[in-house]
C-alpha cells in the first residue's frame, strides 16, 4: 500500500496494513501495533516533520500533545516530539542525522513526502538485520527529502507483533551535485515523554563484561559510547529504560539495541520541558562518512523491545526474536557438542604428538569435540611458537604438522568418544581480521593495515589490524580461511580479536571495516553452511547482534571463574539469549582469579549456556573431578535441548543476594530446570526460599530436590528450602516435570 500525504490527509478510515493490519494508516497518522505494544506517530500539516505520539502498551487513539510554555529561546521544533531529528529550525536537542554539505554547513530540512506499507521485510545491503515472512512482520517505509540539498532519507519500521519488537534503520540518498557526508547517524530516534525512568547499561572490561549498571535519565544527556572500532567489552551497544519500580517479572521497561558490531553510541537527552530523546546508533567520533552524489549511506539497524511484563519479560521477547529472526545459522537450533579446548593443557607447546595425545584424552573423557586453539601456523621465520609472530600467515606449521592438518585431523577424527559410537570431531581457532609485523603477510603487505599517515602503528598484544575496509584484504581473508577448512575434516571454528583500532586511515573507516566483515563472514558462512562458527574478541568484546545474525554463538568472557561467570552470564541474557553463550570448566585455581571451586558449581555455571565444554589438562584432573564428569555429561544431555530453545529467567541475581537463581523452561512448558547457588557460607540468616517463575499453576510436578509432587502455585508462591550447607560456593541443579 502507498500513499502521499494528499491521500494522507484527505483519508477517514483506517487502512489495513500488512501481516494481519499490524500496520495502518488514517490519515496522517500512522499505528504499528503488536501484541502488546504500539508505536504511533504522525505528520505534522504544517512543518511536513514526523512527531512521536507513543510508544508504549497497546494504544488506539492519537491524543493531543502537553501543553508546553513556549516563552524563552525554546520554541518551535524544540517542544516537539520528532521521529527523525535533523540540525537547525529550531531544535536544540542531539539529531538522529548529522549532514555535513560541500559548502561547509550542517543544517537540514527533511520534511514528508510519501509511505509504503508492504509485508515481510527487505534486507538491509551489506548489513546483518532482522529478518521475518510476511506474517511475521510488516515493515513501513516513510519518504522524506530535503529540498535545499537534493538528499533523500527513507526510514524503515518494521514490527514484529509476537514479540512487541519495532526494527528501524535508515537511509540517505545523494541526489546532489556535490559530496556530502554523514557525521552523525542514530538509527532509532525517538522522544519520550516526561517520565520518571532509569537507564541500564552492560558494563565492563576484558574479564569483567556485562555489568548490569542503572542509572537515572537526569536532564541532560545520559549515555556511554564504544570508541575501540568494535562494540566492545566496555560498553554493549545495549541499553534499557524502565521505570523506577519495574522488576524481573512487572513493570515497563524499553530495550534499544544496535545489530551492529562497530564503534556507536547510546544517549538519552532529557530536555527542559522533559521530554526524553532515545538516540542510538553510530559513534560520531567514527563517522564521517562520504556519500558521493548519486549514492546512497545505509545505517545499521536498531531493534526496540516494549514489556510491560518487567525486564525479564524484555529479555524473553529478543531472545525468542533473535533466536527466530535474527540468527541465521544452521546450528541456532541444534544441541552444540561439548567440547575441549587445547590451550589450557597446551598453550603454545604443541605439536602432532602432544595434541594427538590430548585429543585422546579428550575423547575418553566423553568429550565430542576437540578444539585446536593458538599456535599451530606459520612458519621460520615467523612461525607462531609465541603472541610476537605469525598472524596472518593461515599455512600449519611444518615443524609441527610436516604433512599439514589433513593427517592430523584425521587422526584425531578416529577417536572413539567414550560410552558412545561416535567420532571424536576437530574444531581450529583462527584470528583472521589480525596480523603480527613478524608475518610474511605483513612484509608483502604493510598497507594492508588500520594506520594513519605518518603515525606511529602501535601494537597491542604484538599485533596490527588489518584494514578490512579493503576489498583484497576481504578476499585474502575468505581464501585463507576456506583454504584451512578446505584442507581437512574441520567442524568447528573459533574466530577470535584480540584488540581494538587505534589509527584509522579516516573516521569513516570503521564502518567501511564493518562492511567489509560482513562481506566476509557472510560469504564463508555461506558457502560453509555445516561448519559450526564460534565469535570471540579476547572473550565478550564482540559479544552484539551483529556477528550473532552470521554465527550461533559467542565466547562470553576470557574469565572462566564460575563465581565472577555467573555475573556475567546473568547480565548477558538481559539482552542476548543464553544459547547464544559459549561457556566453559576450566582448571583451578582459576588462571584470572585464583579462585578454588568445585567442579559441580563450575559445571552448574557453564551448563546455563548454549555451548558447554572444558578449558583444562585432562591429567590434572583429580580422582574427584574426573568422577564427576559422566554425571556432568548426563546432565548436558538433559538440559541442552531446553537452554537451546526454551524460555530464561533470572530468578535472582547474584549483585542482590547471596543465593543468586536461574530457571530455563521447554519450549514444550513440561521440564523446567532451576540453577540455584550459594555464593558464601553463612550460619545465619537463613537462605530465603527460592520461587520459580512460569509454571502451571494448577499443575503438579515431581523433581529431583523432593519427594511425592508440588502444585506450580505452591513452587511458585511458598517456594523451596534448599539444604544448603555451611559451605562456600555450593550449587543445585533441580528438574520440575510437570506431571
Amino acid at each position: 500500500m502507498r500513499g502521499t500525504l494528499g491521500s494522507l490527509l484527505l483519508a477517514g478510515a483506517a487502512v489495513a496494513g500488512a501481516a494481519n493490519g499490524a500496520i495502518t494508516a488514517d490519515g496522517s497518522n500512522f499505528t504499528l501495533a503488536g501484541d502488546g505494544v504500539s508505536y504511533l506517530f504522525h505528520v505534522d500539516p504544517s512543518s511536513l516533520d514526523l512527531v512521536s505520539d507513543h510508544f508504549g502498551g497497546p494504544a488506539t487513539d492519537f491524543t493531543p500533545p502537553a501543553n508546553i510554555y513556549a516563552g524563552g529561546w525554546s520554541d518551535g521544533l524544540t517542544n516537539t516530539r520528532r521521529e527523525f531529528p535533523d540540525v537547525g529550525r529550531s531544535d536544540y536537542r542531539l539529531p538522529a542525522i548529522h549532514i555535513k554539505h560541500a559548502d561547509g554547513d550542517t543544517v537540514s530540512a527533511f520534511t514528508y513526502q510519501s509511505y509504503d506499507i508492504t509485508a515481510g521485510k527487505p534486507a538491509l545491503p551489506g548489513l546483518p538485520a532482522t529478518y521475518g515472512s510476511d506474517s511475521d512482520v510488516s515493515t513501513l517505509t516513510v519518504r522524506m527529502y530535503d529540498n535545499y540539498s537534493d538528499i533523500e532519507a527513507v526510514l524503515s519500521y518494521s514490527i514484529f507483533p509476537k514479540y512487541n519488537a519495532v526494527a528501524r534503520s535508515f537511509r540517505i540518498s545523494n541526489n546532489g551535485t556535490s559530496n556530502i557526508s554523514i557525521e552523525r547517524a542514530a538509527s532509532f530516534s525517538v522522544d519520550l515523554p516526561n517520565l520518571d525512568l532509569n537507564m541500564i547499561e552492560l558494563q565492563g572490561d576484558w574479564a569483567h563484561e556485562m555489568n548490569r549498571v542503572v542509572r537515572p535519565v537526569q536532564y541532560g544527556e545520559t549515555g556511554f559510547r564504544s570508541t575501540e572500532g568494535y562494540s566492545s567489552h566496555i560498553h554493549n551497544p545495549f541499553m534499557a529504560l524502565i521505570s523506577p519500580t519495574t522488576t524481573e517479572s512487572s513493570g515497563e521497561a524499553w530495550g534499544f539495541n544496535l545489530v551492529y558490531s562497530g564503534s556507536f553510541a547510546a544517549t538519552t537527552e532529557r530536555f527542559s520541558h522533559g521530554y526524553i530523546r532515545v538516540l542510538l546508533g553510530l559513534n560520531p567520533l567514527h563517522a564521517s562518512i562520504p556519500v558521493a552524489p548519486g549514492d546512497t549511506f545505509q545505517a545499521p539497524e536498531v531493534v526496540a523491545v516494549y514489556s510491560s511484563e518487567g525486564l525479564g519479560g524484555m529479555s524473553r521477547s529478543y531472545h525468542d526474536l533473535y533466536r527466530n529472526h535474527l540468527s541465521r545459522s544452521n546450528h541456532t537450533f541444534q544441541t552444540r557438542p561439548v567440547l575441549l579446548n587445547s590451550w589450557e593443557g597446551l598453550g603454545f607447546e604443541i605439536n602432532q604428538t602432544s595434541l594427538d595425545a590430548l585429543a585422546q584424552q579428550t575423547a575418553d573423557l566423553g568429550i565430542k569435540l576437540f578444539v585446536n586453539d593458538d599456535g599451530w601456523f606459520g612458519k621460520t621465520p615467523y612461525a607462531r611458537i609465541n603472541d610476537t609472530a605469525g598472524l596472518g600467515d593461515w599455512i600449519p606449521n611444518p615443524d609441527h604438522f610436516p604433512n599439514g592438518l589433513g593427517p592430523y585431523v584425521a587422526s584425531v577424527d578416529s577417536f572413539t568418544v567414550a560410552n558412545t559410537s561416535e567420532k571424536l570431531q576437530f574444531g581450529i581457532w583462527m584470528e583472521p581480521e589480525m596480523v603480527n609485523p613478524n608475518s610474511t603477510l605483513y612484509t608483502e603487505h604493510p598497507d594492508w593495515v588500520m594506520y594513519q599517515g605518518k603515525h606511529p602503528r602501535t601494537l597491542t598484544r604484538n599485533q596490527l589490524v588489518l584494514n578490512v575496509g579493503m576489498t583484497e584484504v576481504q578476499d585474502f581473508i575468505i581464501q585463507a580461511v576456506s583454504n584451512v577448512i578446505n584442507s581437512a575434516n574441520i567442524r568447528y571454528i573459533k574466530w577470535d580479536n584480540n584488540r581494538g583500532i587505534h589509527e584509522m586511515p579516516s573516521p569513516a573507516a570503521d564502518y567501511e571495516y564493518m562492511l567489509g566483515l560482513y562481506r566476509v563472514i557472510d560469504n564463508l558462512t555461506t558457502t560453509y553452511p555445516d561448519i559450526l562458527f564460534e565469535g570471540c574478541a579476547s572473550g565478550g568484546g564482540r559479544f552484539d547482534a551483529g556477528l550473532l545474525h552470521y554465527w550461533p554463538q559467542h565466547w562470553t568472557s576470557d574469565n572462566t571463574d564460575a563465581a565472577d561467570r555467573l555475573t556475567i552470564q546473568m547480565g548477558t541474557t538481559i539482552m542476548y539469549p543464553p544459547s547464544a553463550m559459549a561457556c566453559h570448566v576450566s582448571a583451578i585455581p582459576n588462571g584470572v582469579t585464583m579462585r578454588n571451586i568445585s567442579i559441580e558449581y563450575r559445571a552448574t555455571v557453564a551448563l546455563m549456556c548454549g555451548s558447554f565444554g572444558f578449558e583444562l589438562k585432562p591429567v590434572d584432573l583429580s580422582a574427584e573431578e574426573r568422577a564427576a564428569i559422566p554425571g556432568i555429561l548426563a546432565n548436558w544431555e538433559l538440559i541442552n535441548p531446553i537452554v537451546i530453545s526454551g524460555s530464561f529467567y533470572r530468578l535472582a541475581l547474584p549483585d542482590d543476594t547471596n543465593w543468586p537463581a536461574a530457571q530455563l523452561v521447554s519450549q514444550d512448558e513440561t521440564t523446567a530446570v532451576v540453577f540455584a547457588f550459594q555464593q558464601q557460607a553463612t550460619v545465619k540468616p537463613a537462605a530465603p526460599p527460592l520461587r520459580m517463575a512460569a509454571l502451571n499453576a494448577t499443575a503438579m510436578y515431581r523433581s529431583n530436590a523432593f519427594n511425592g509432587t508440588y502444585s506450580g502455585a505452591t513452587l511458585m508462591n511458598a517456594g523451596l528450602n534448599l539444604p544448603w550447607q555451611v559451605e562456600d560456593y555450593q550449587s543445585m541443579l533441580i528438574y520440575l516435570y510437570k506431571q
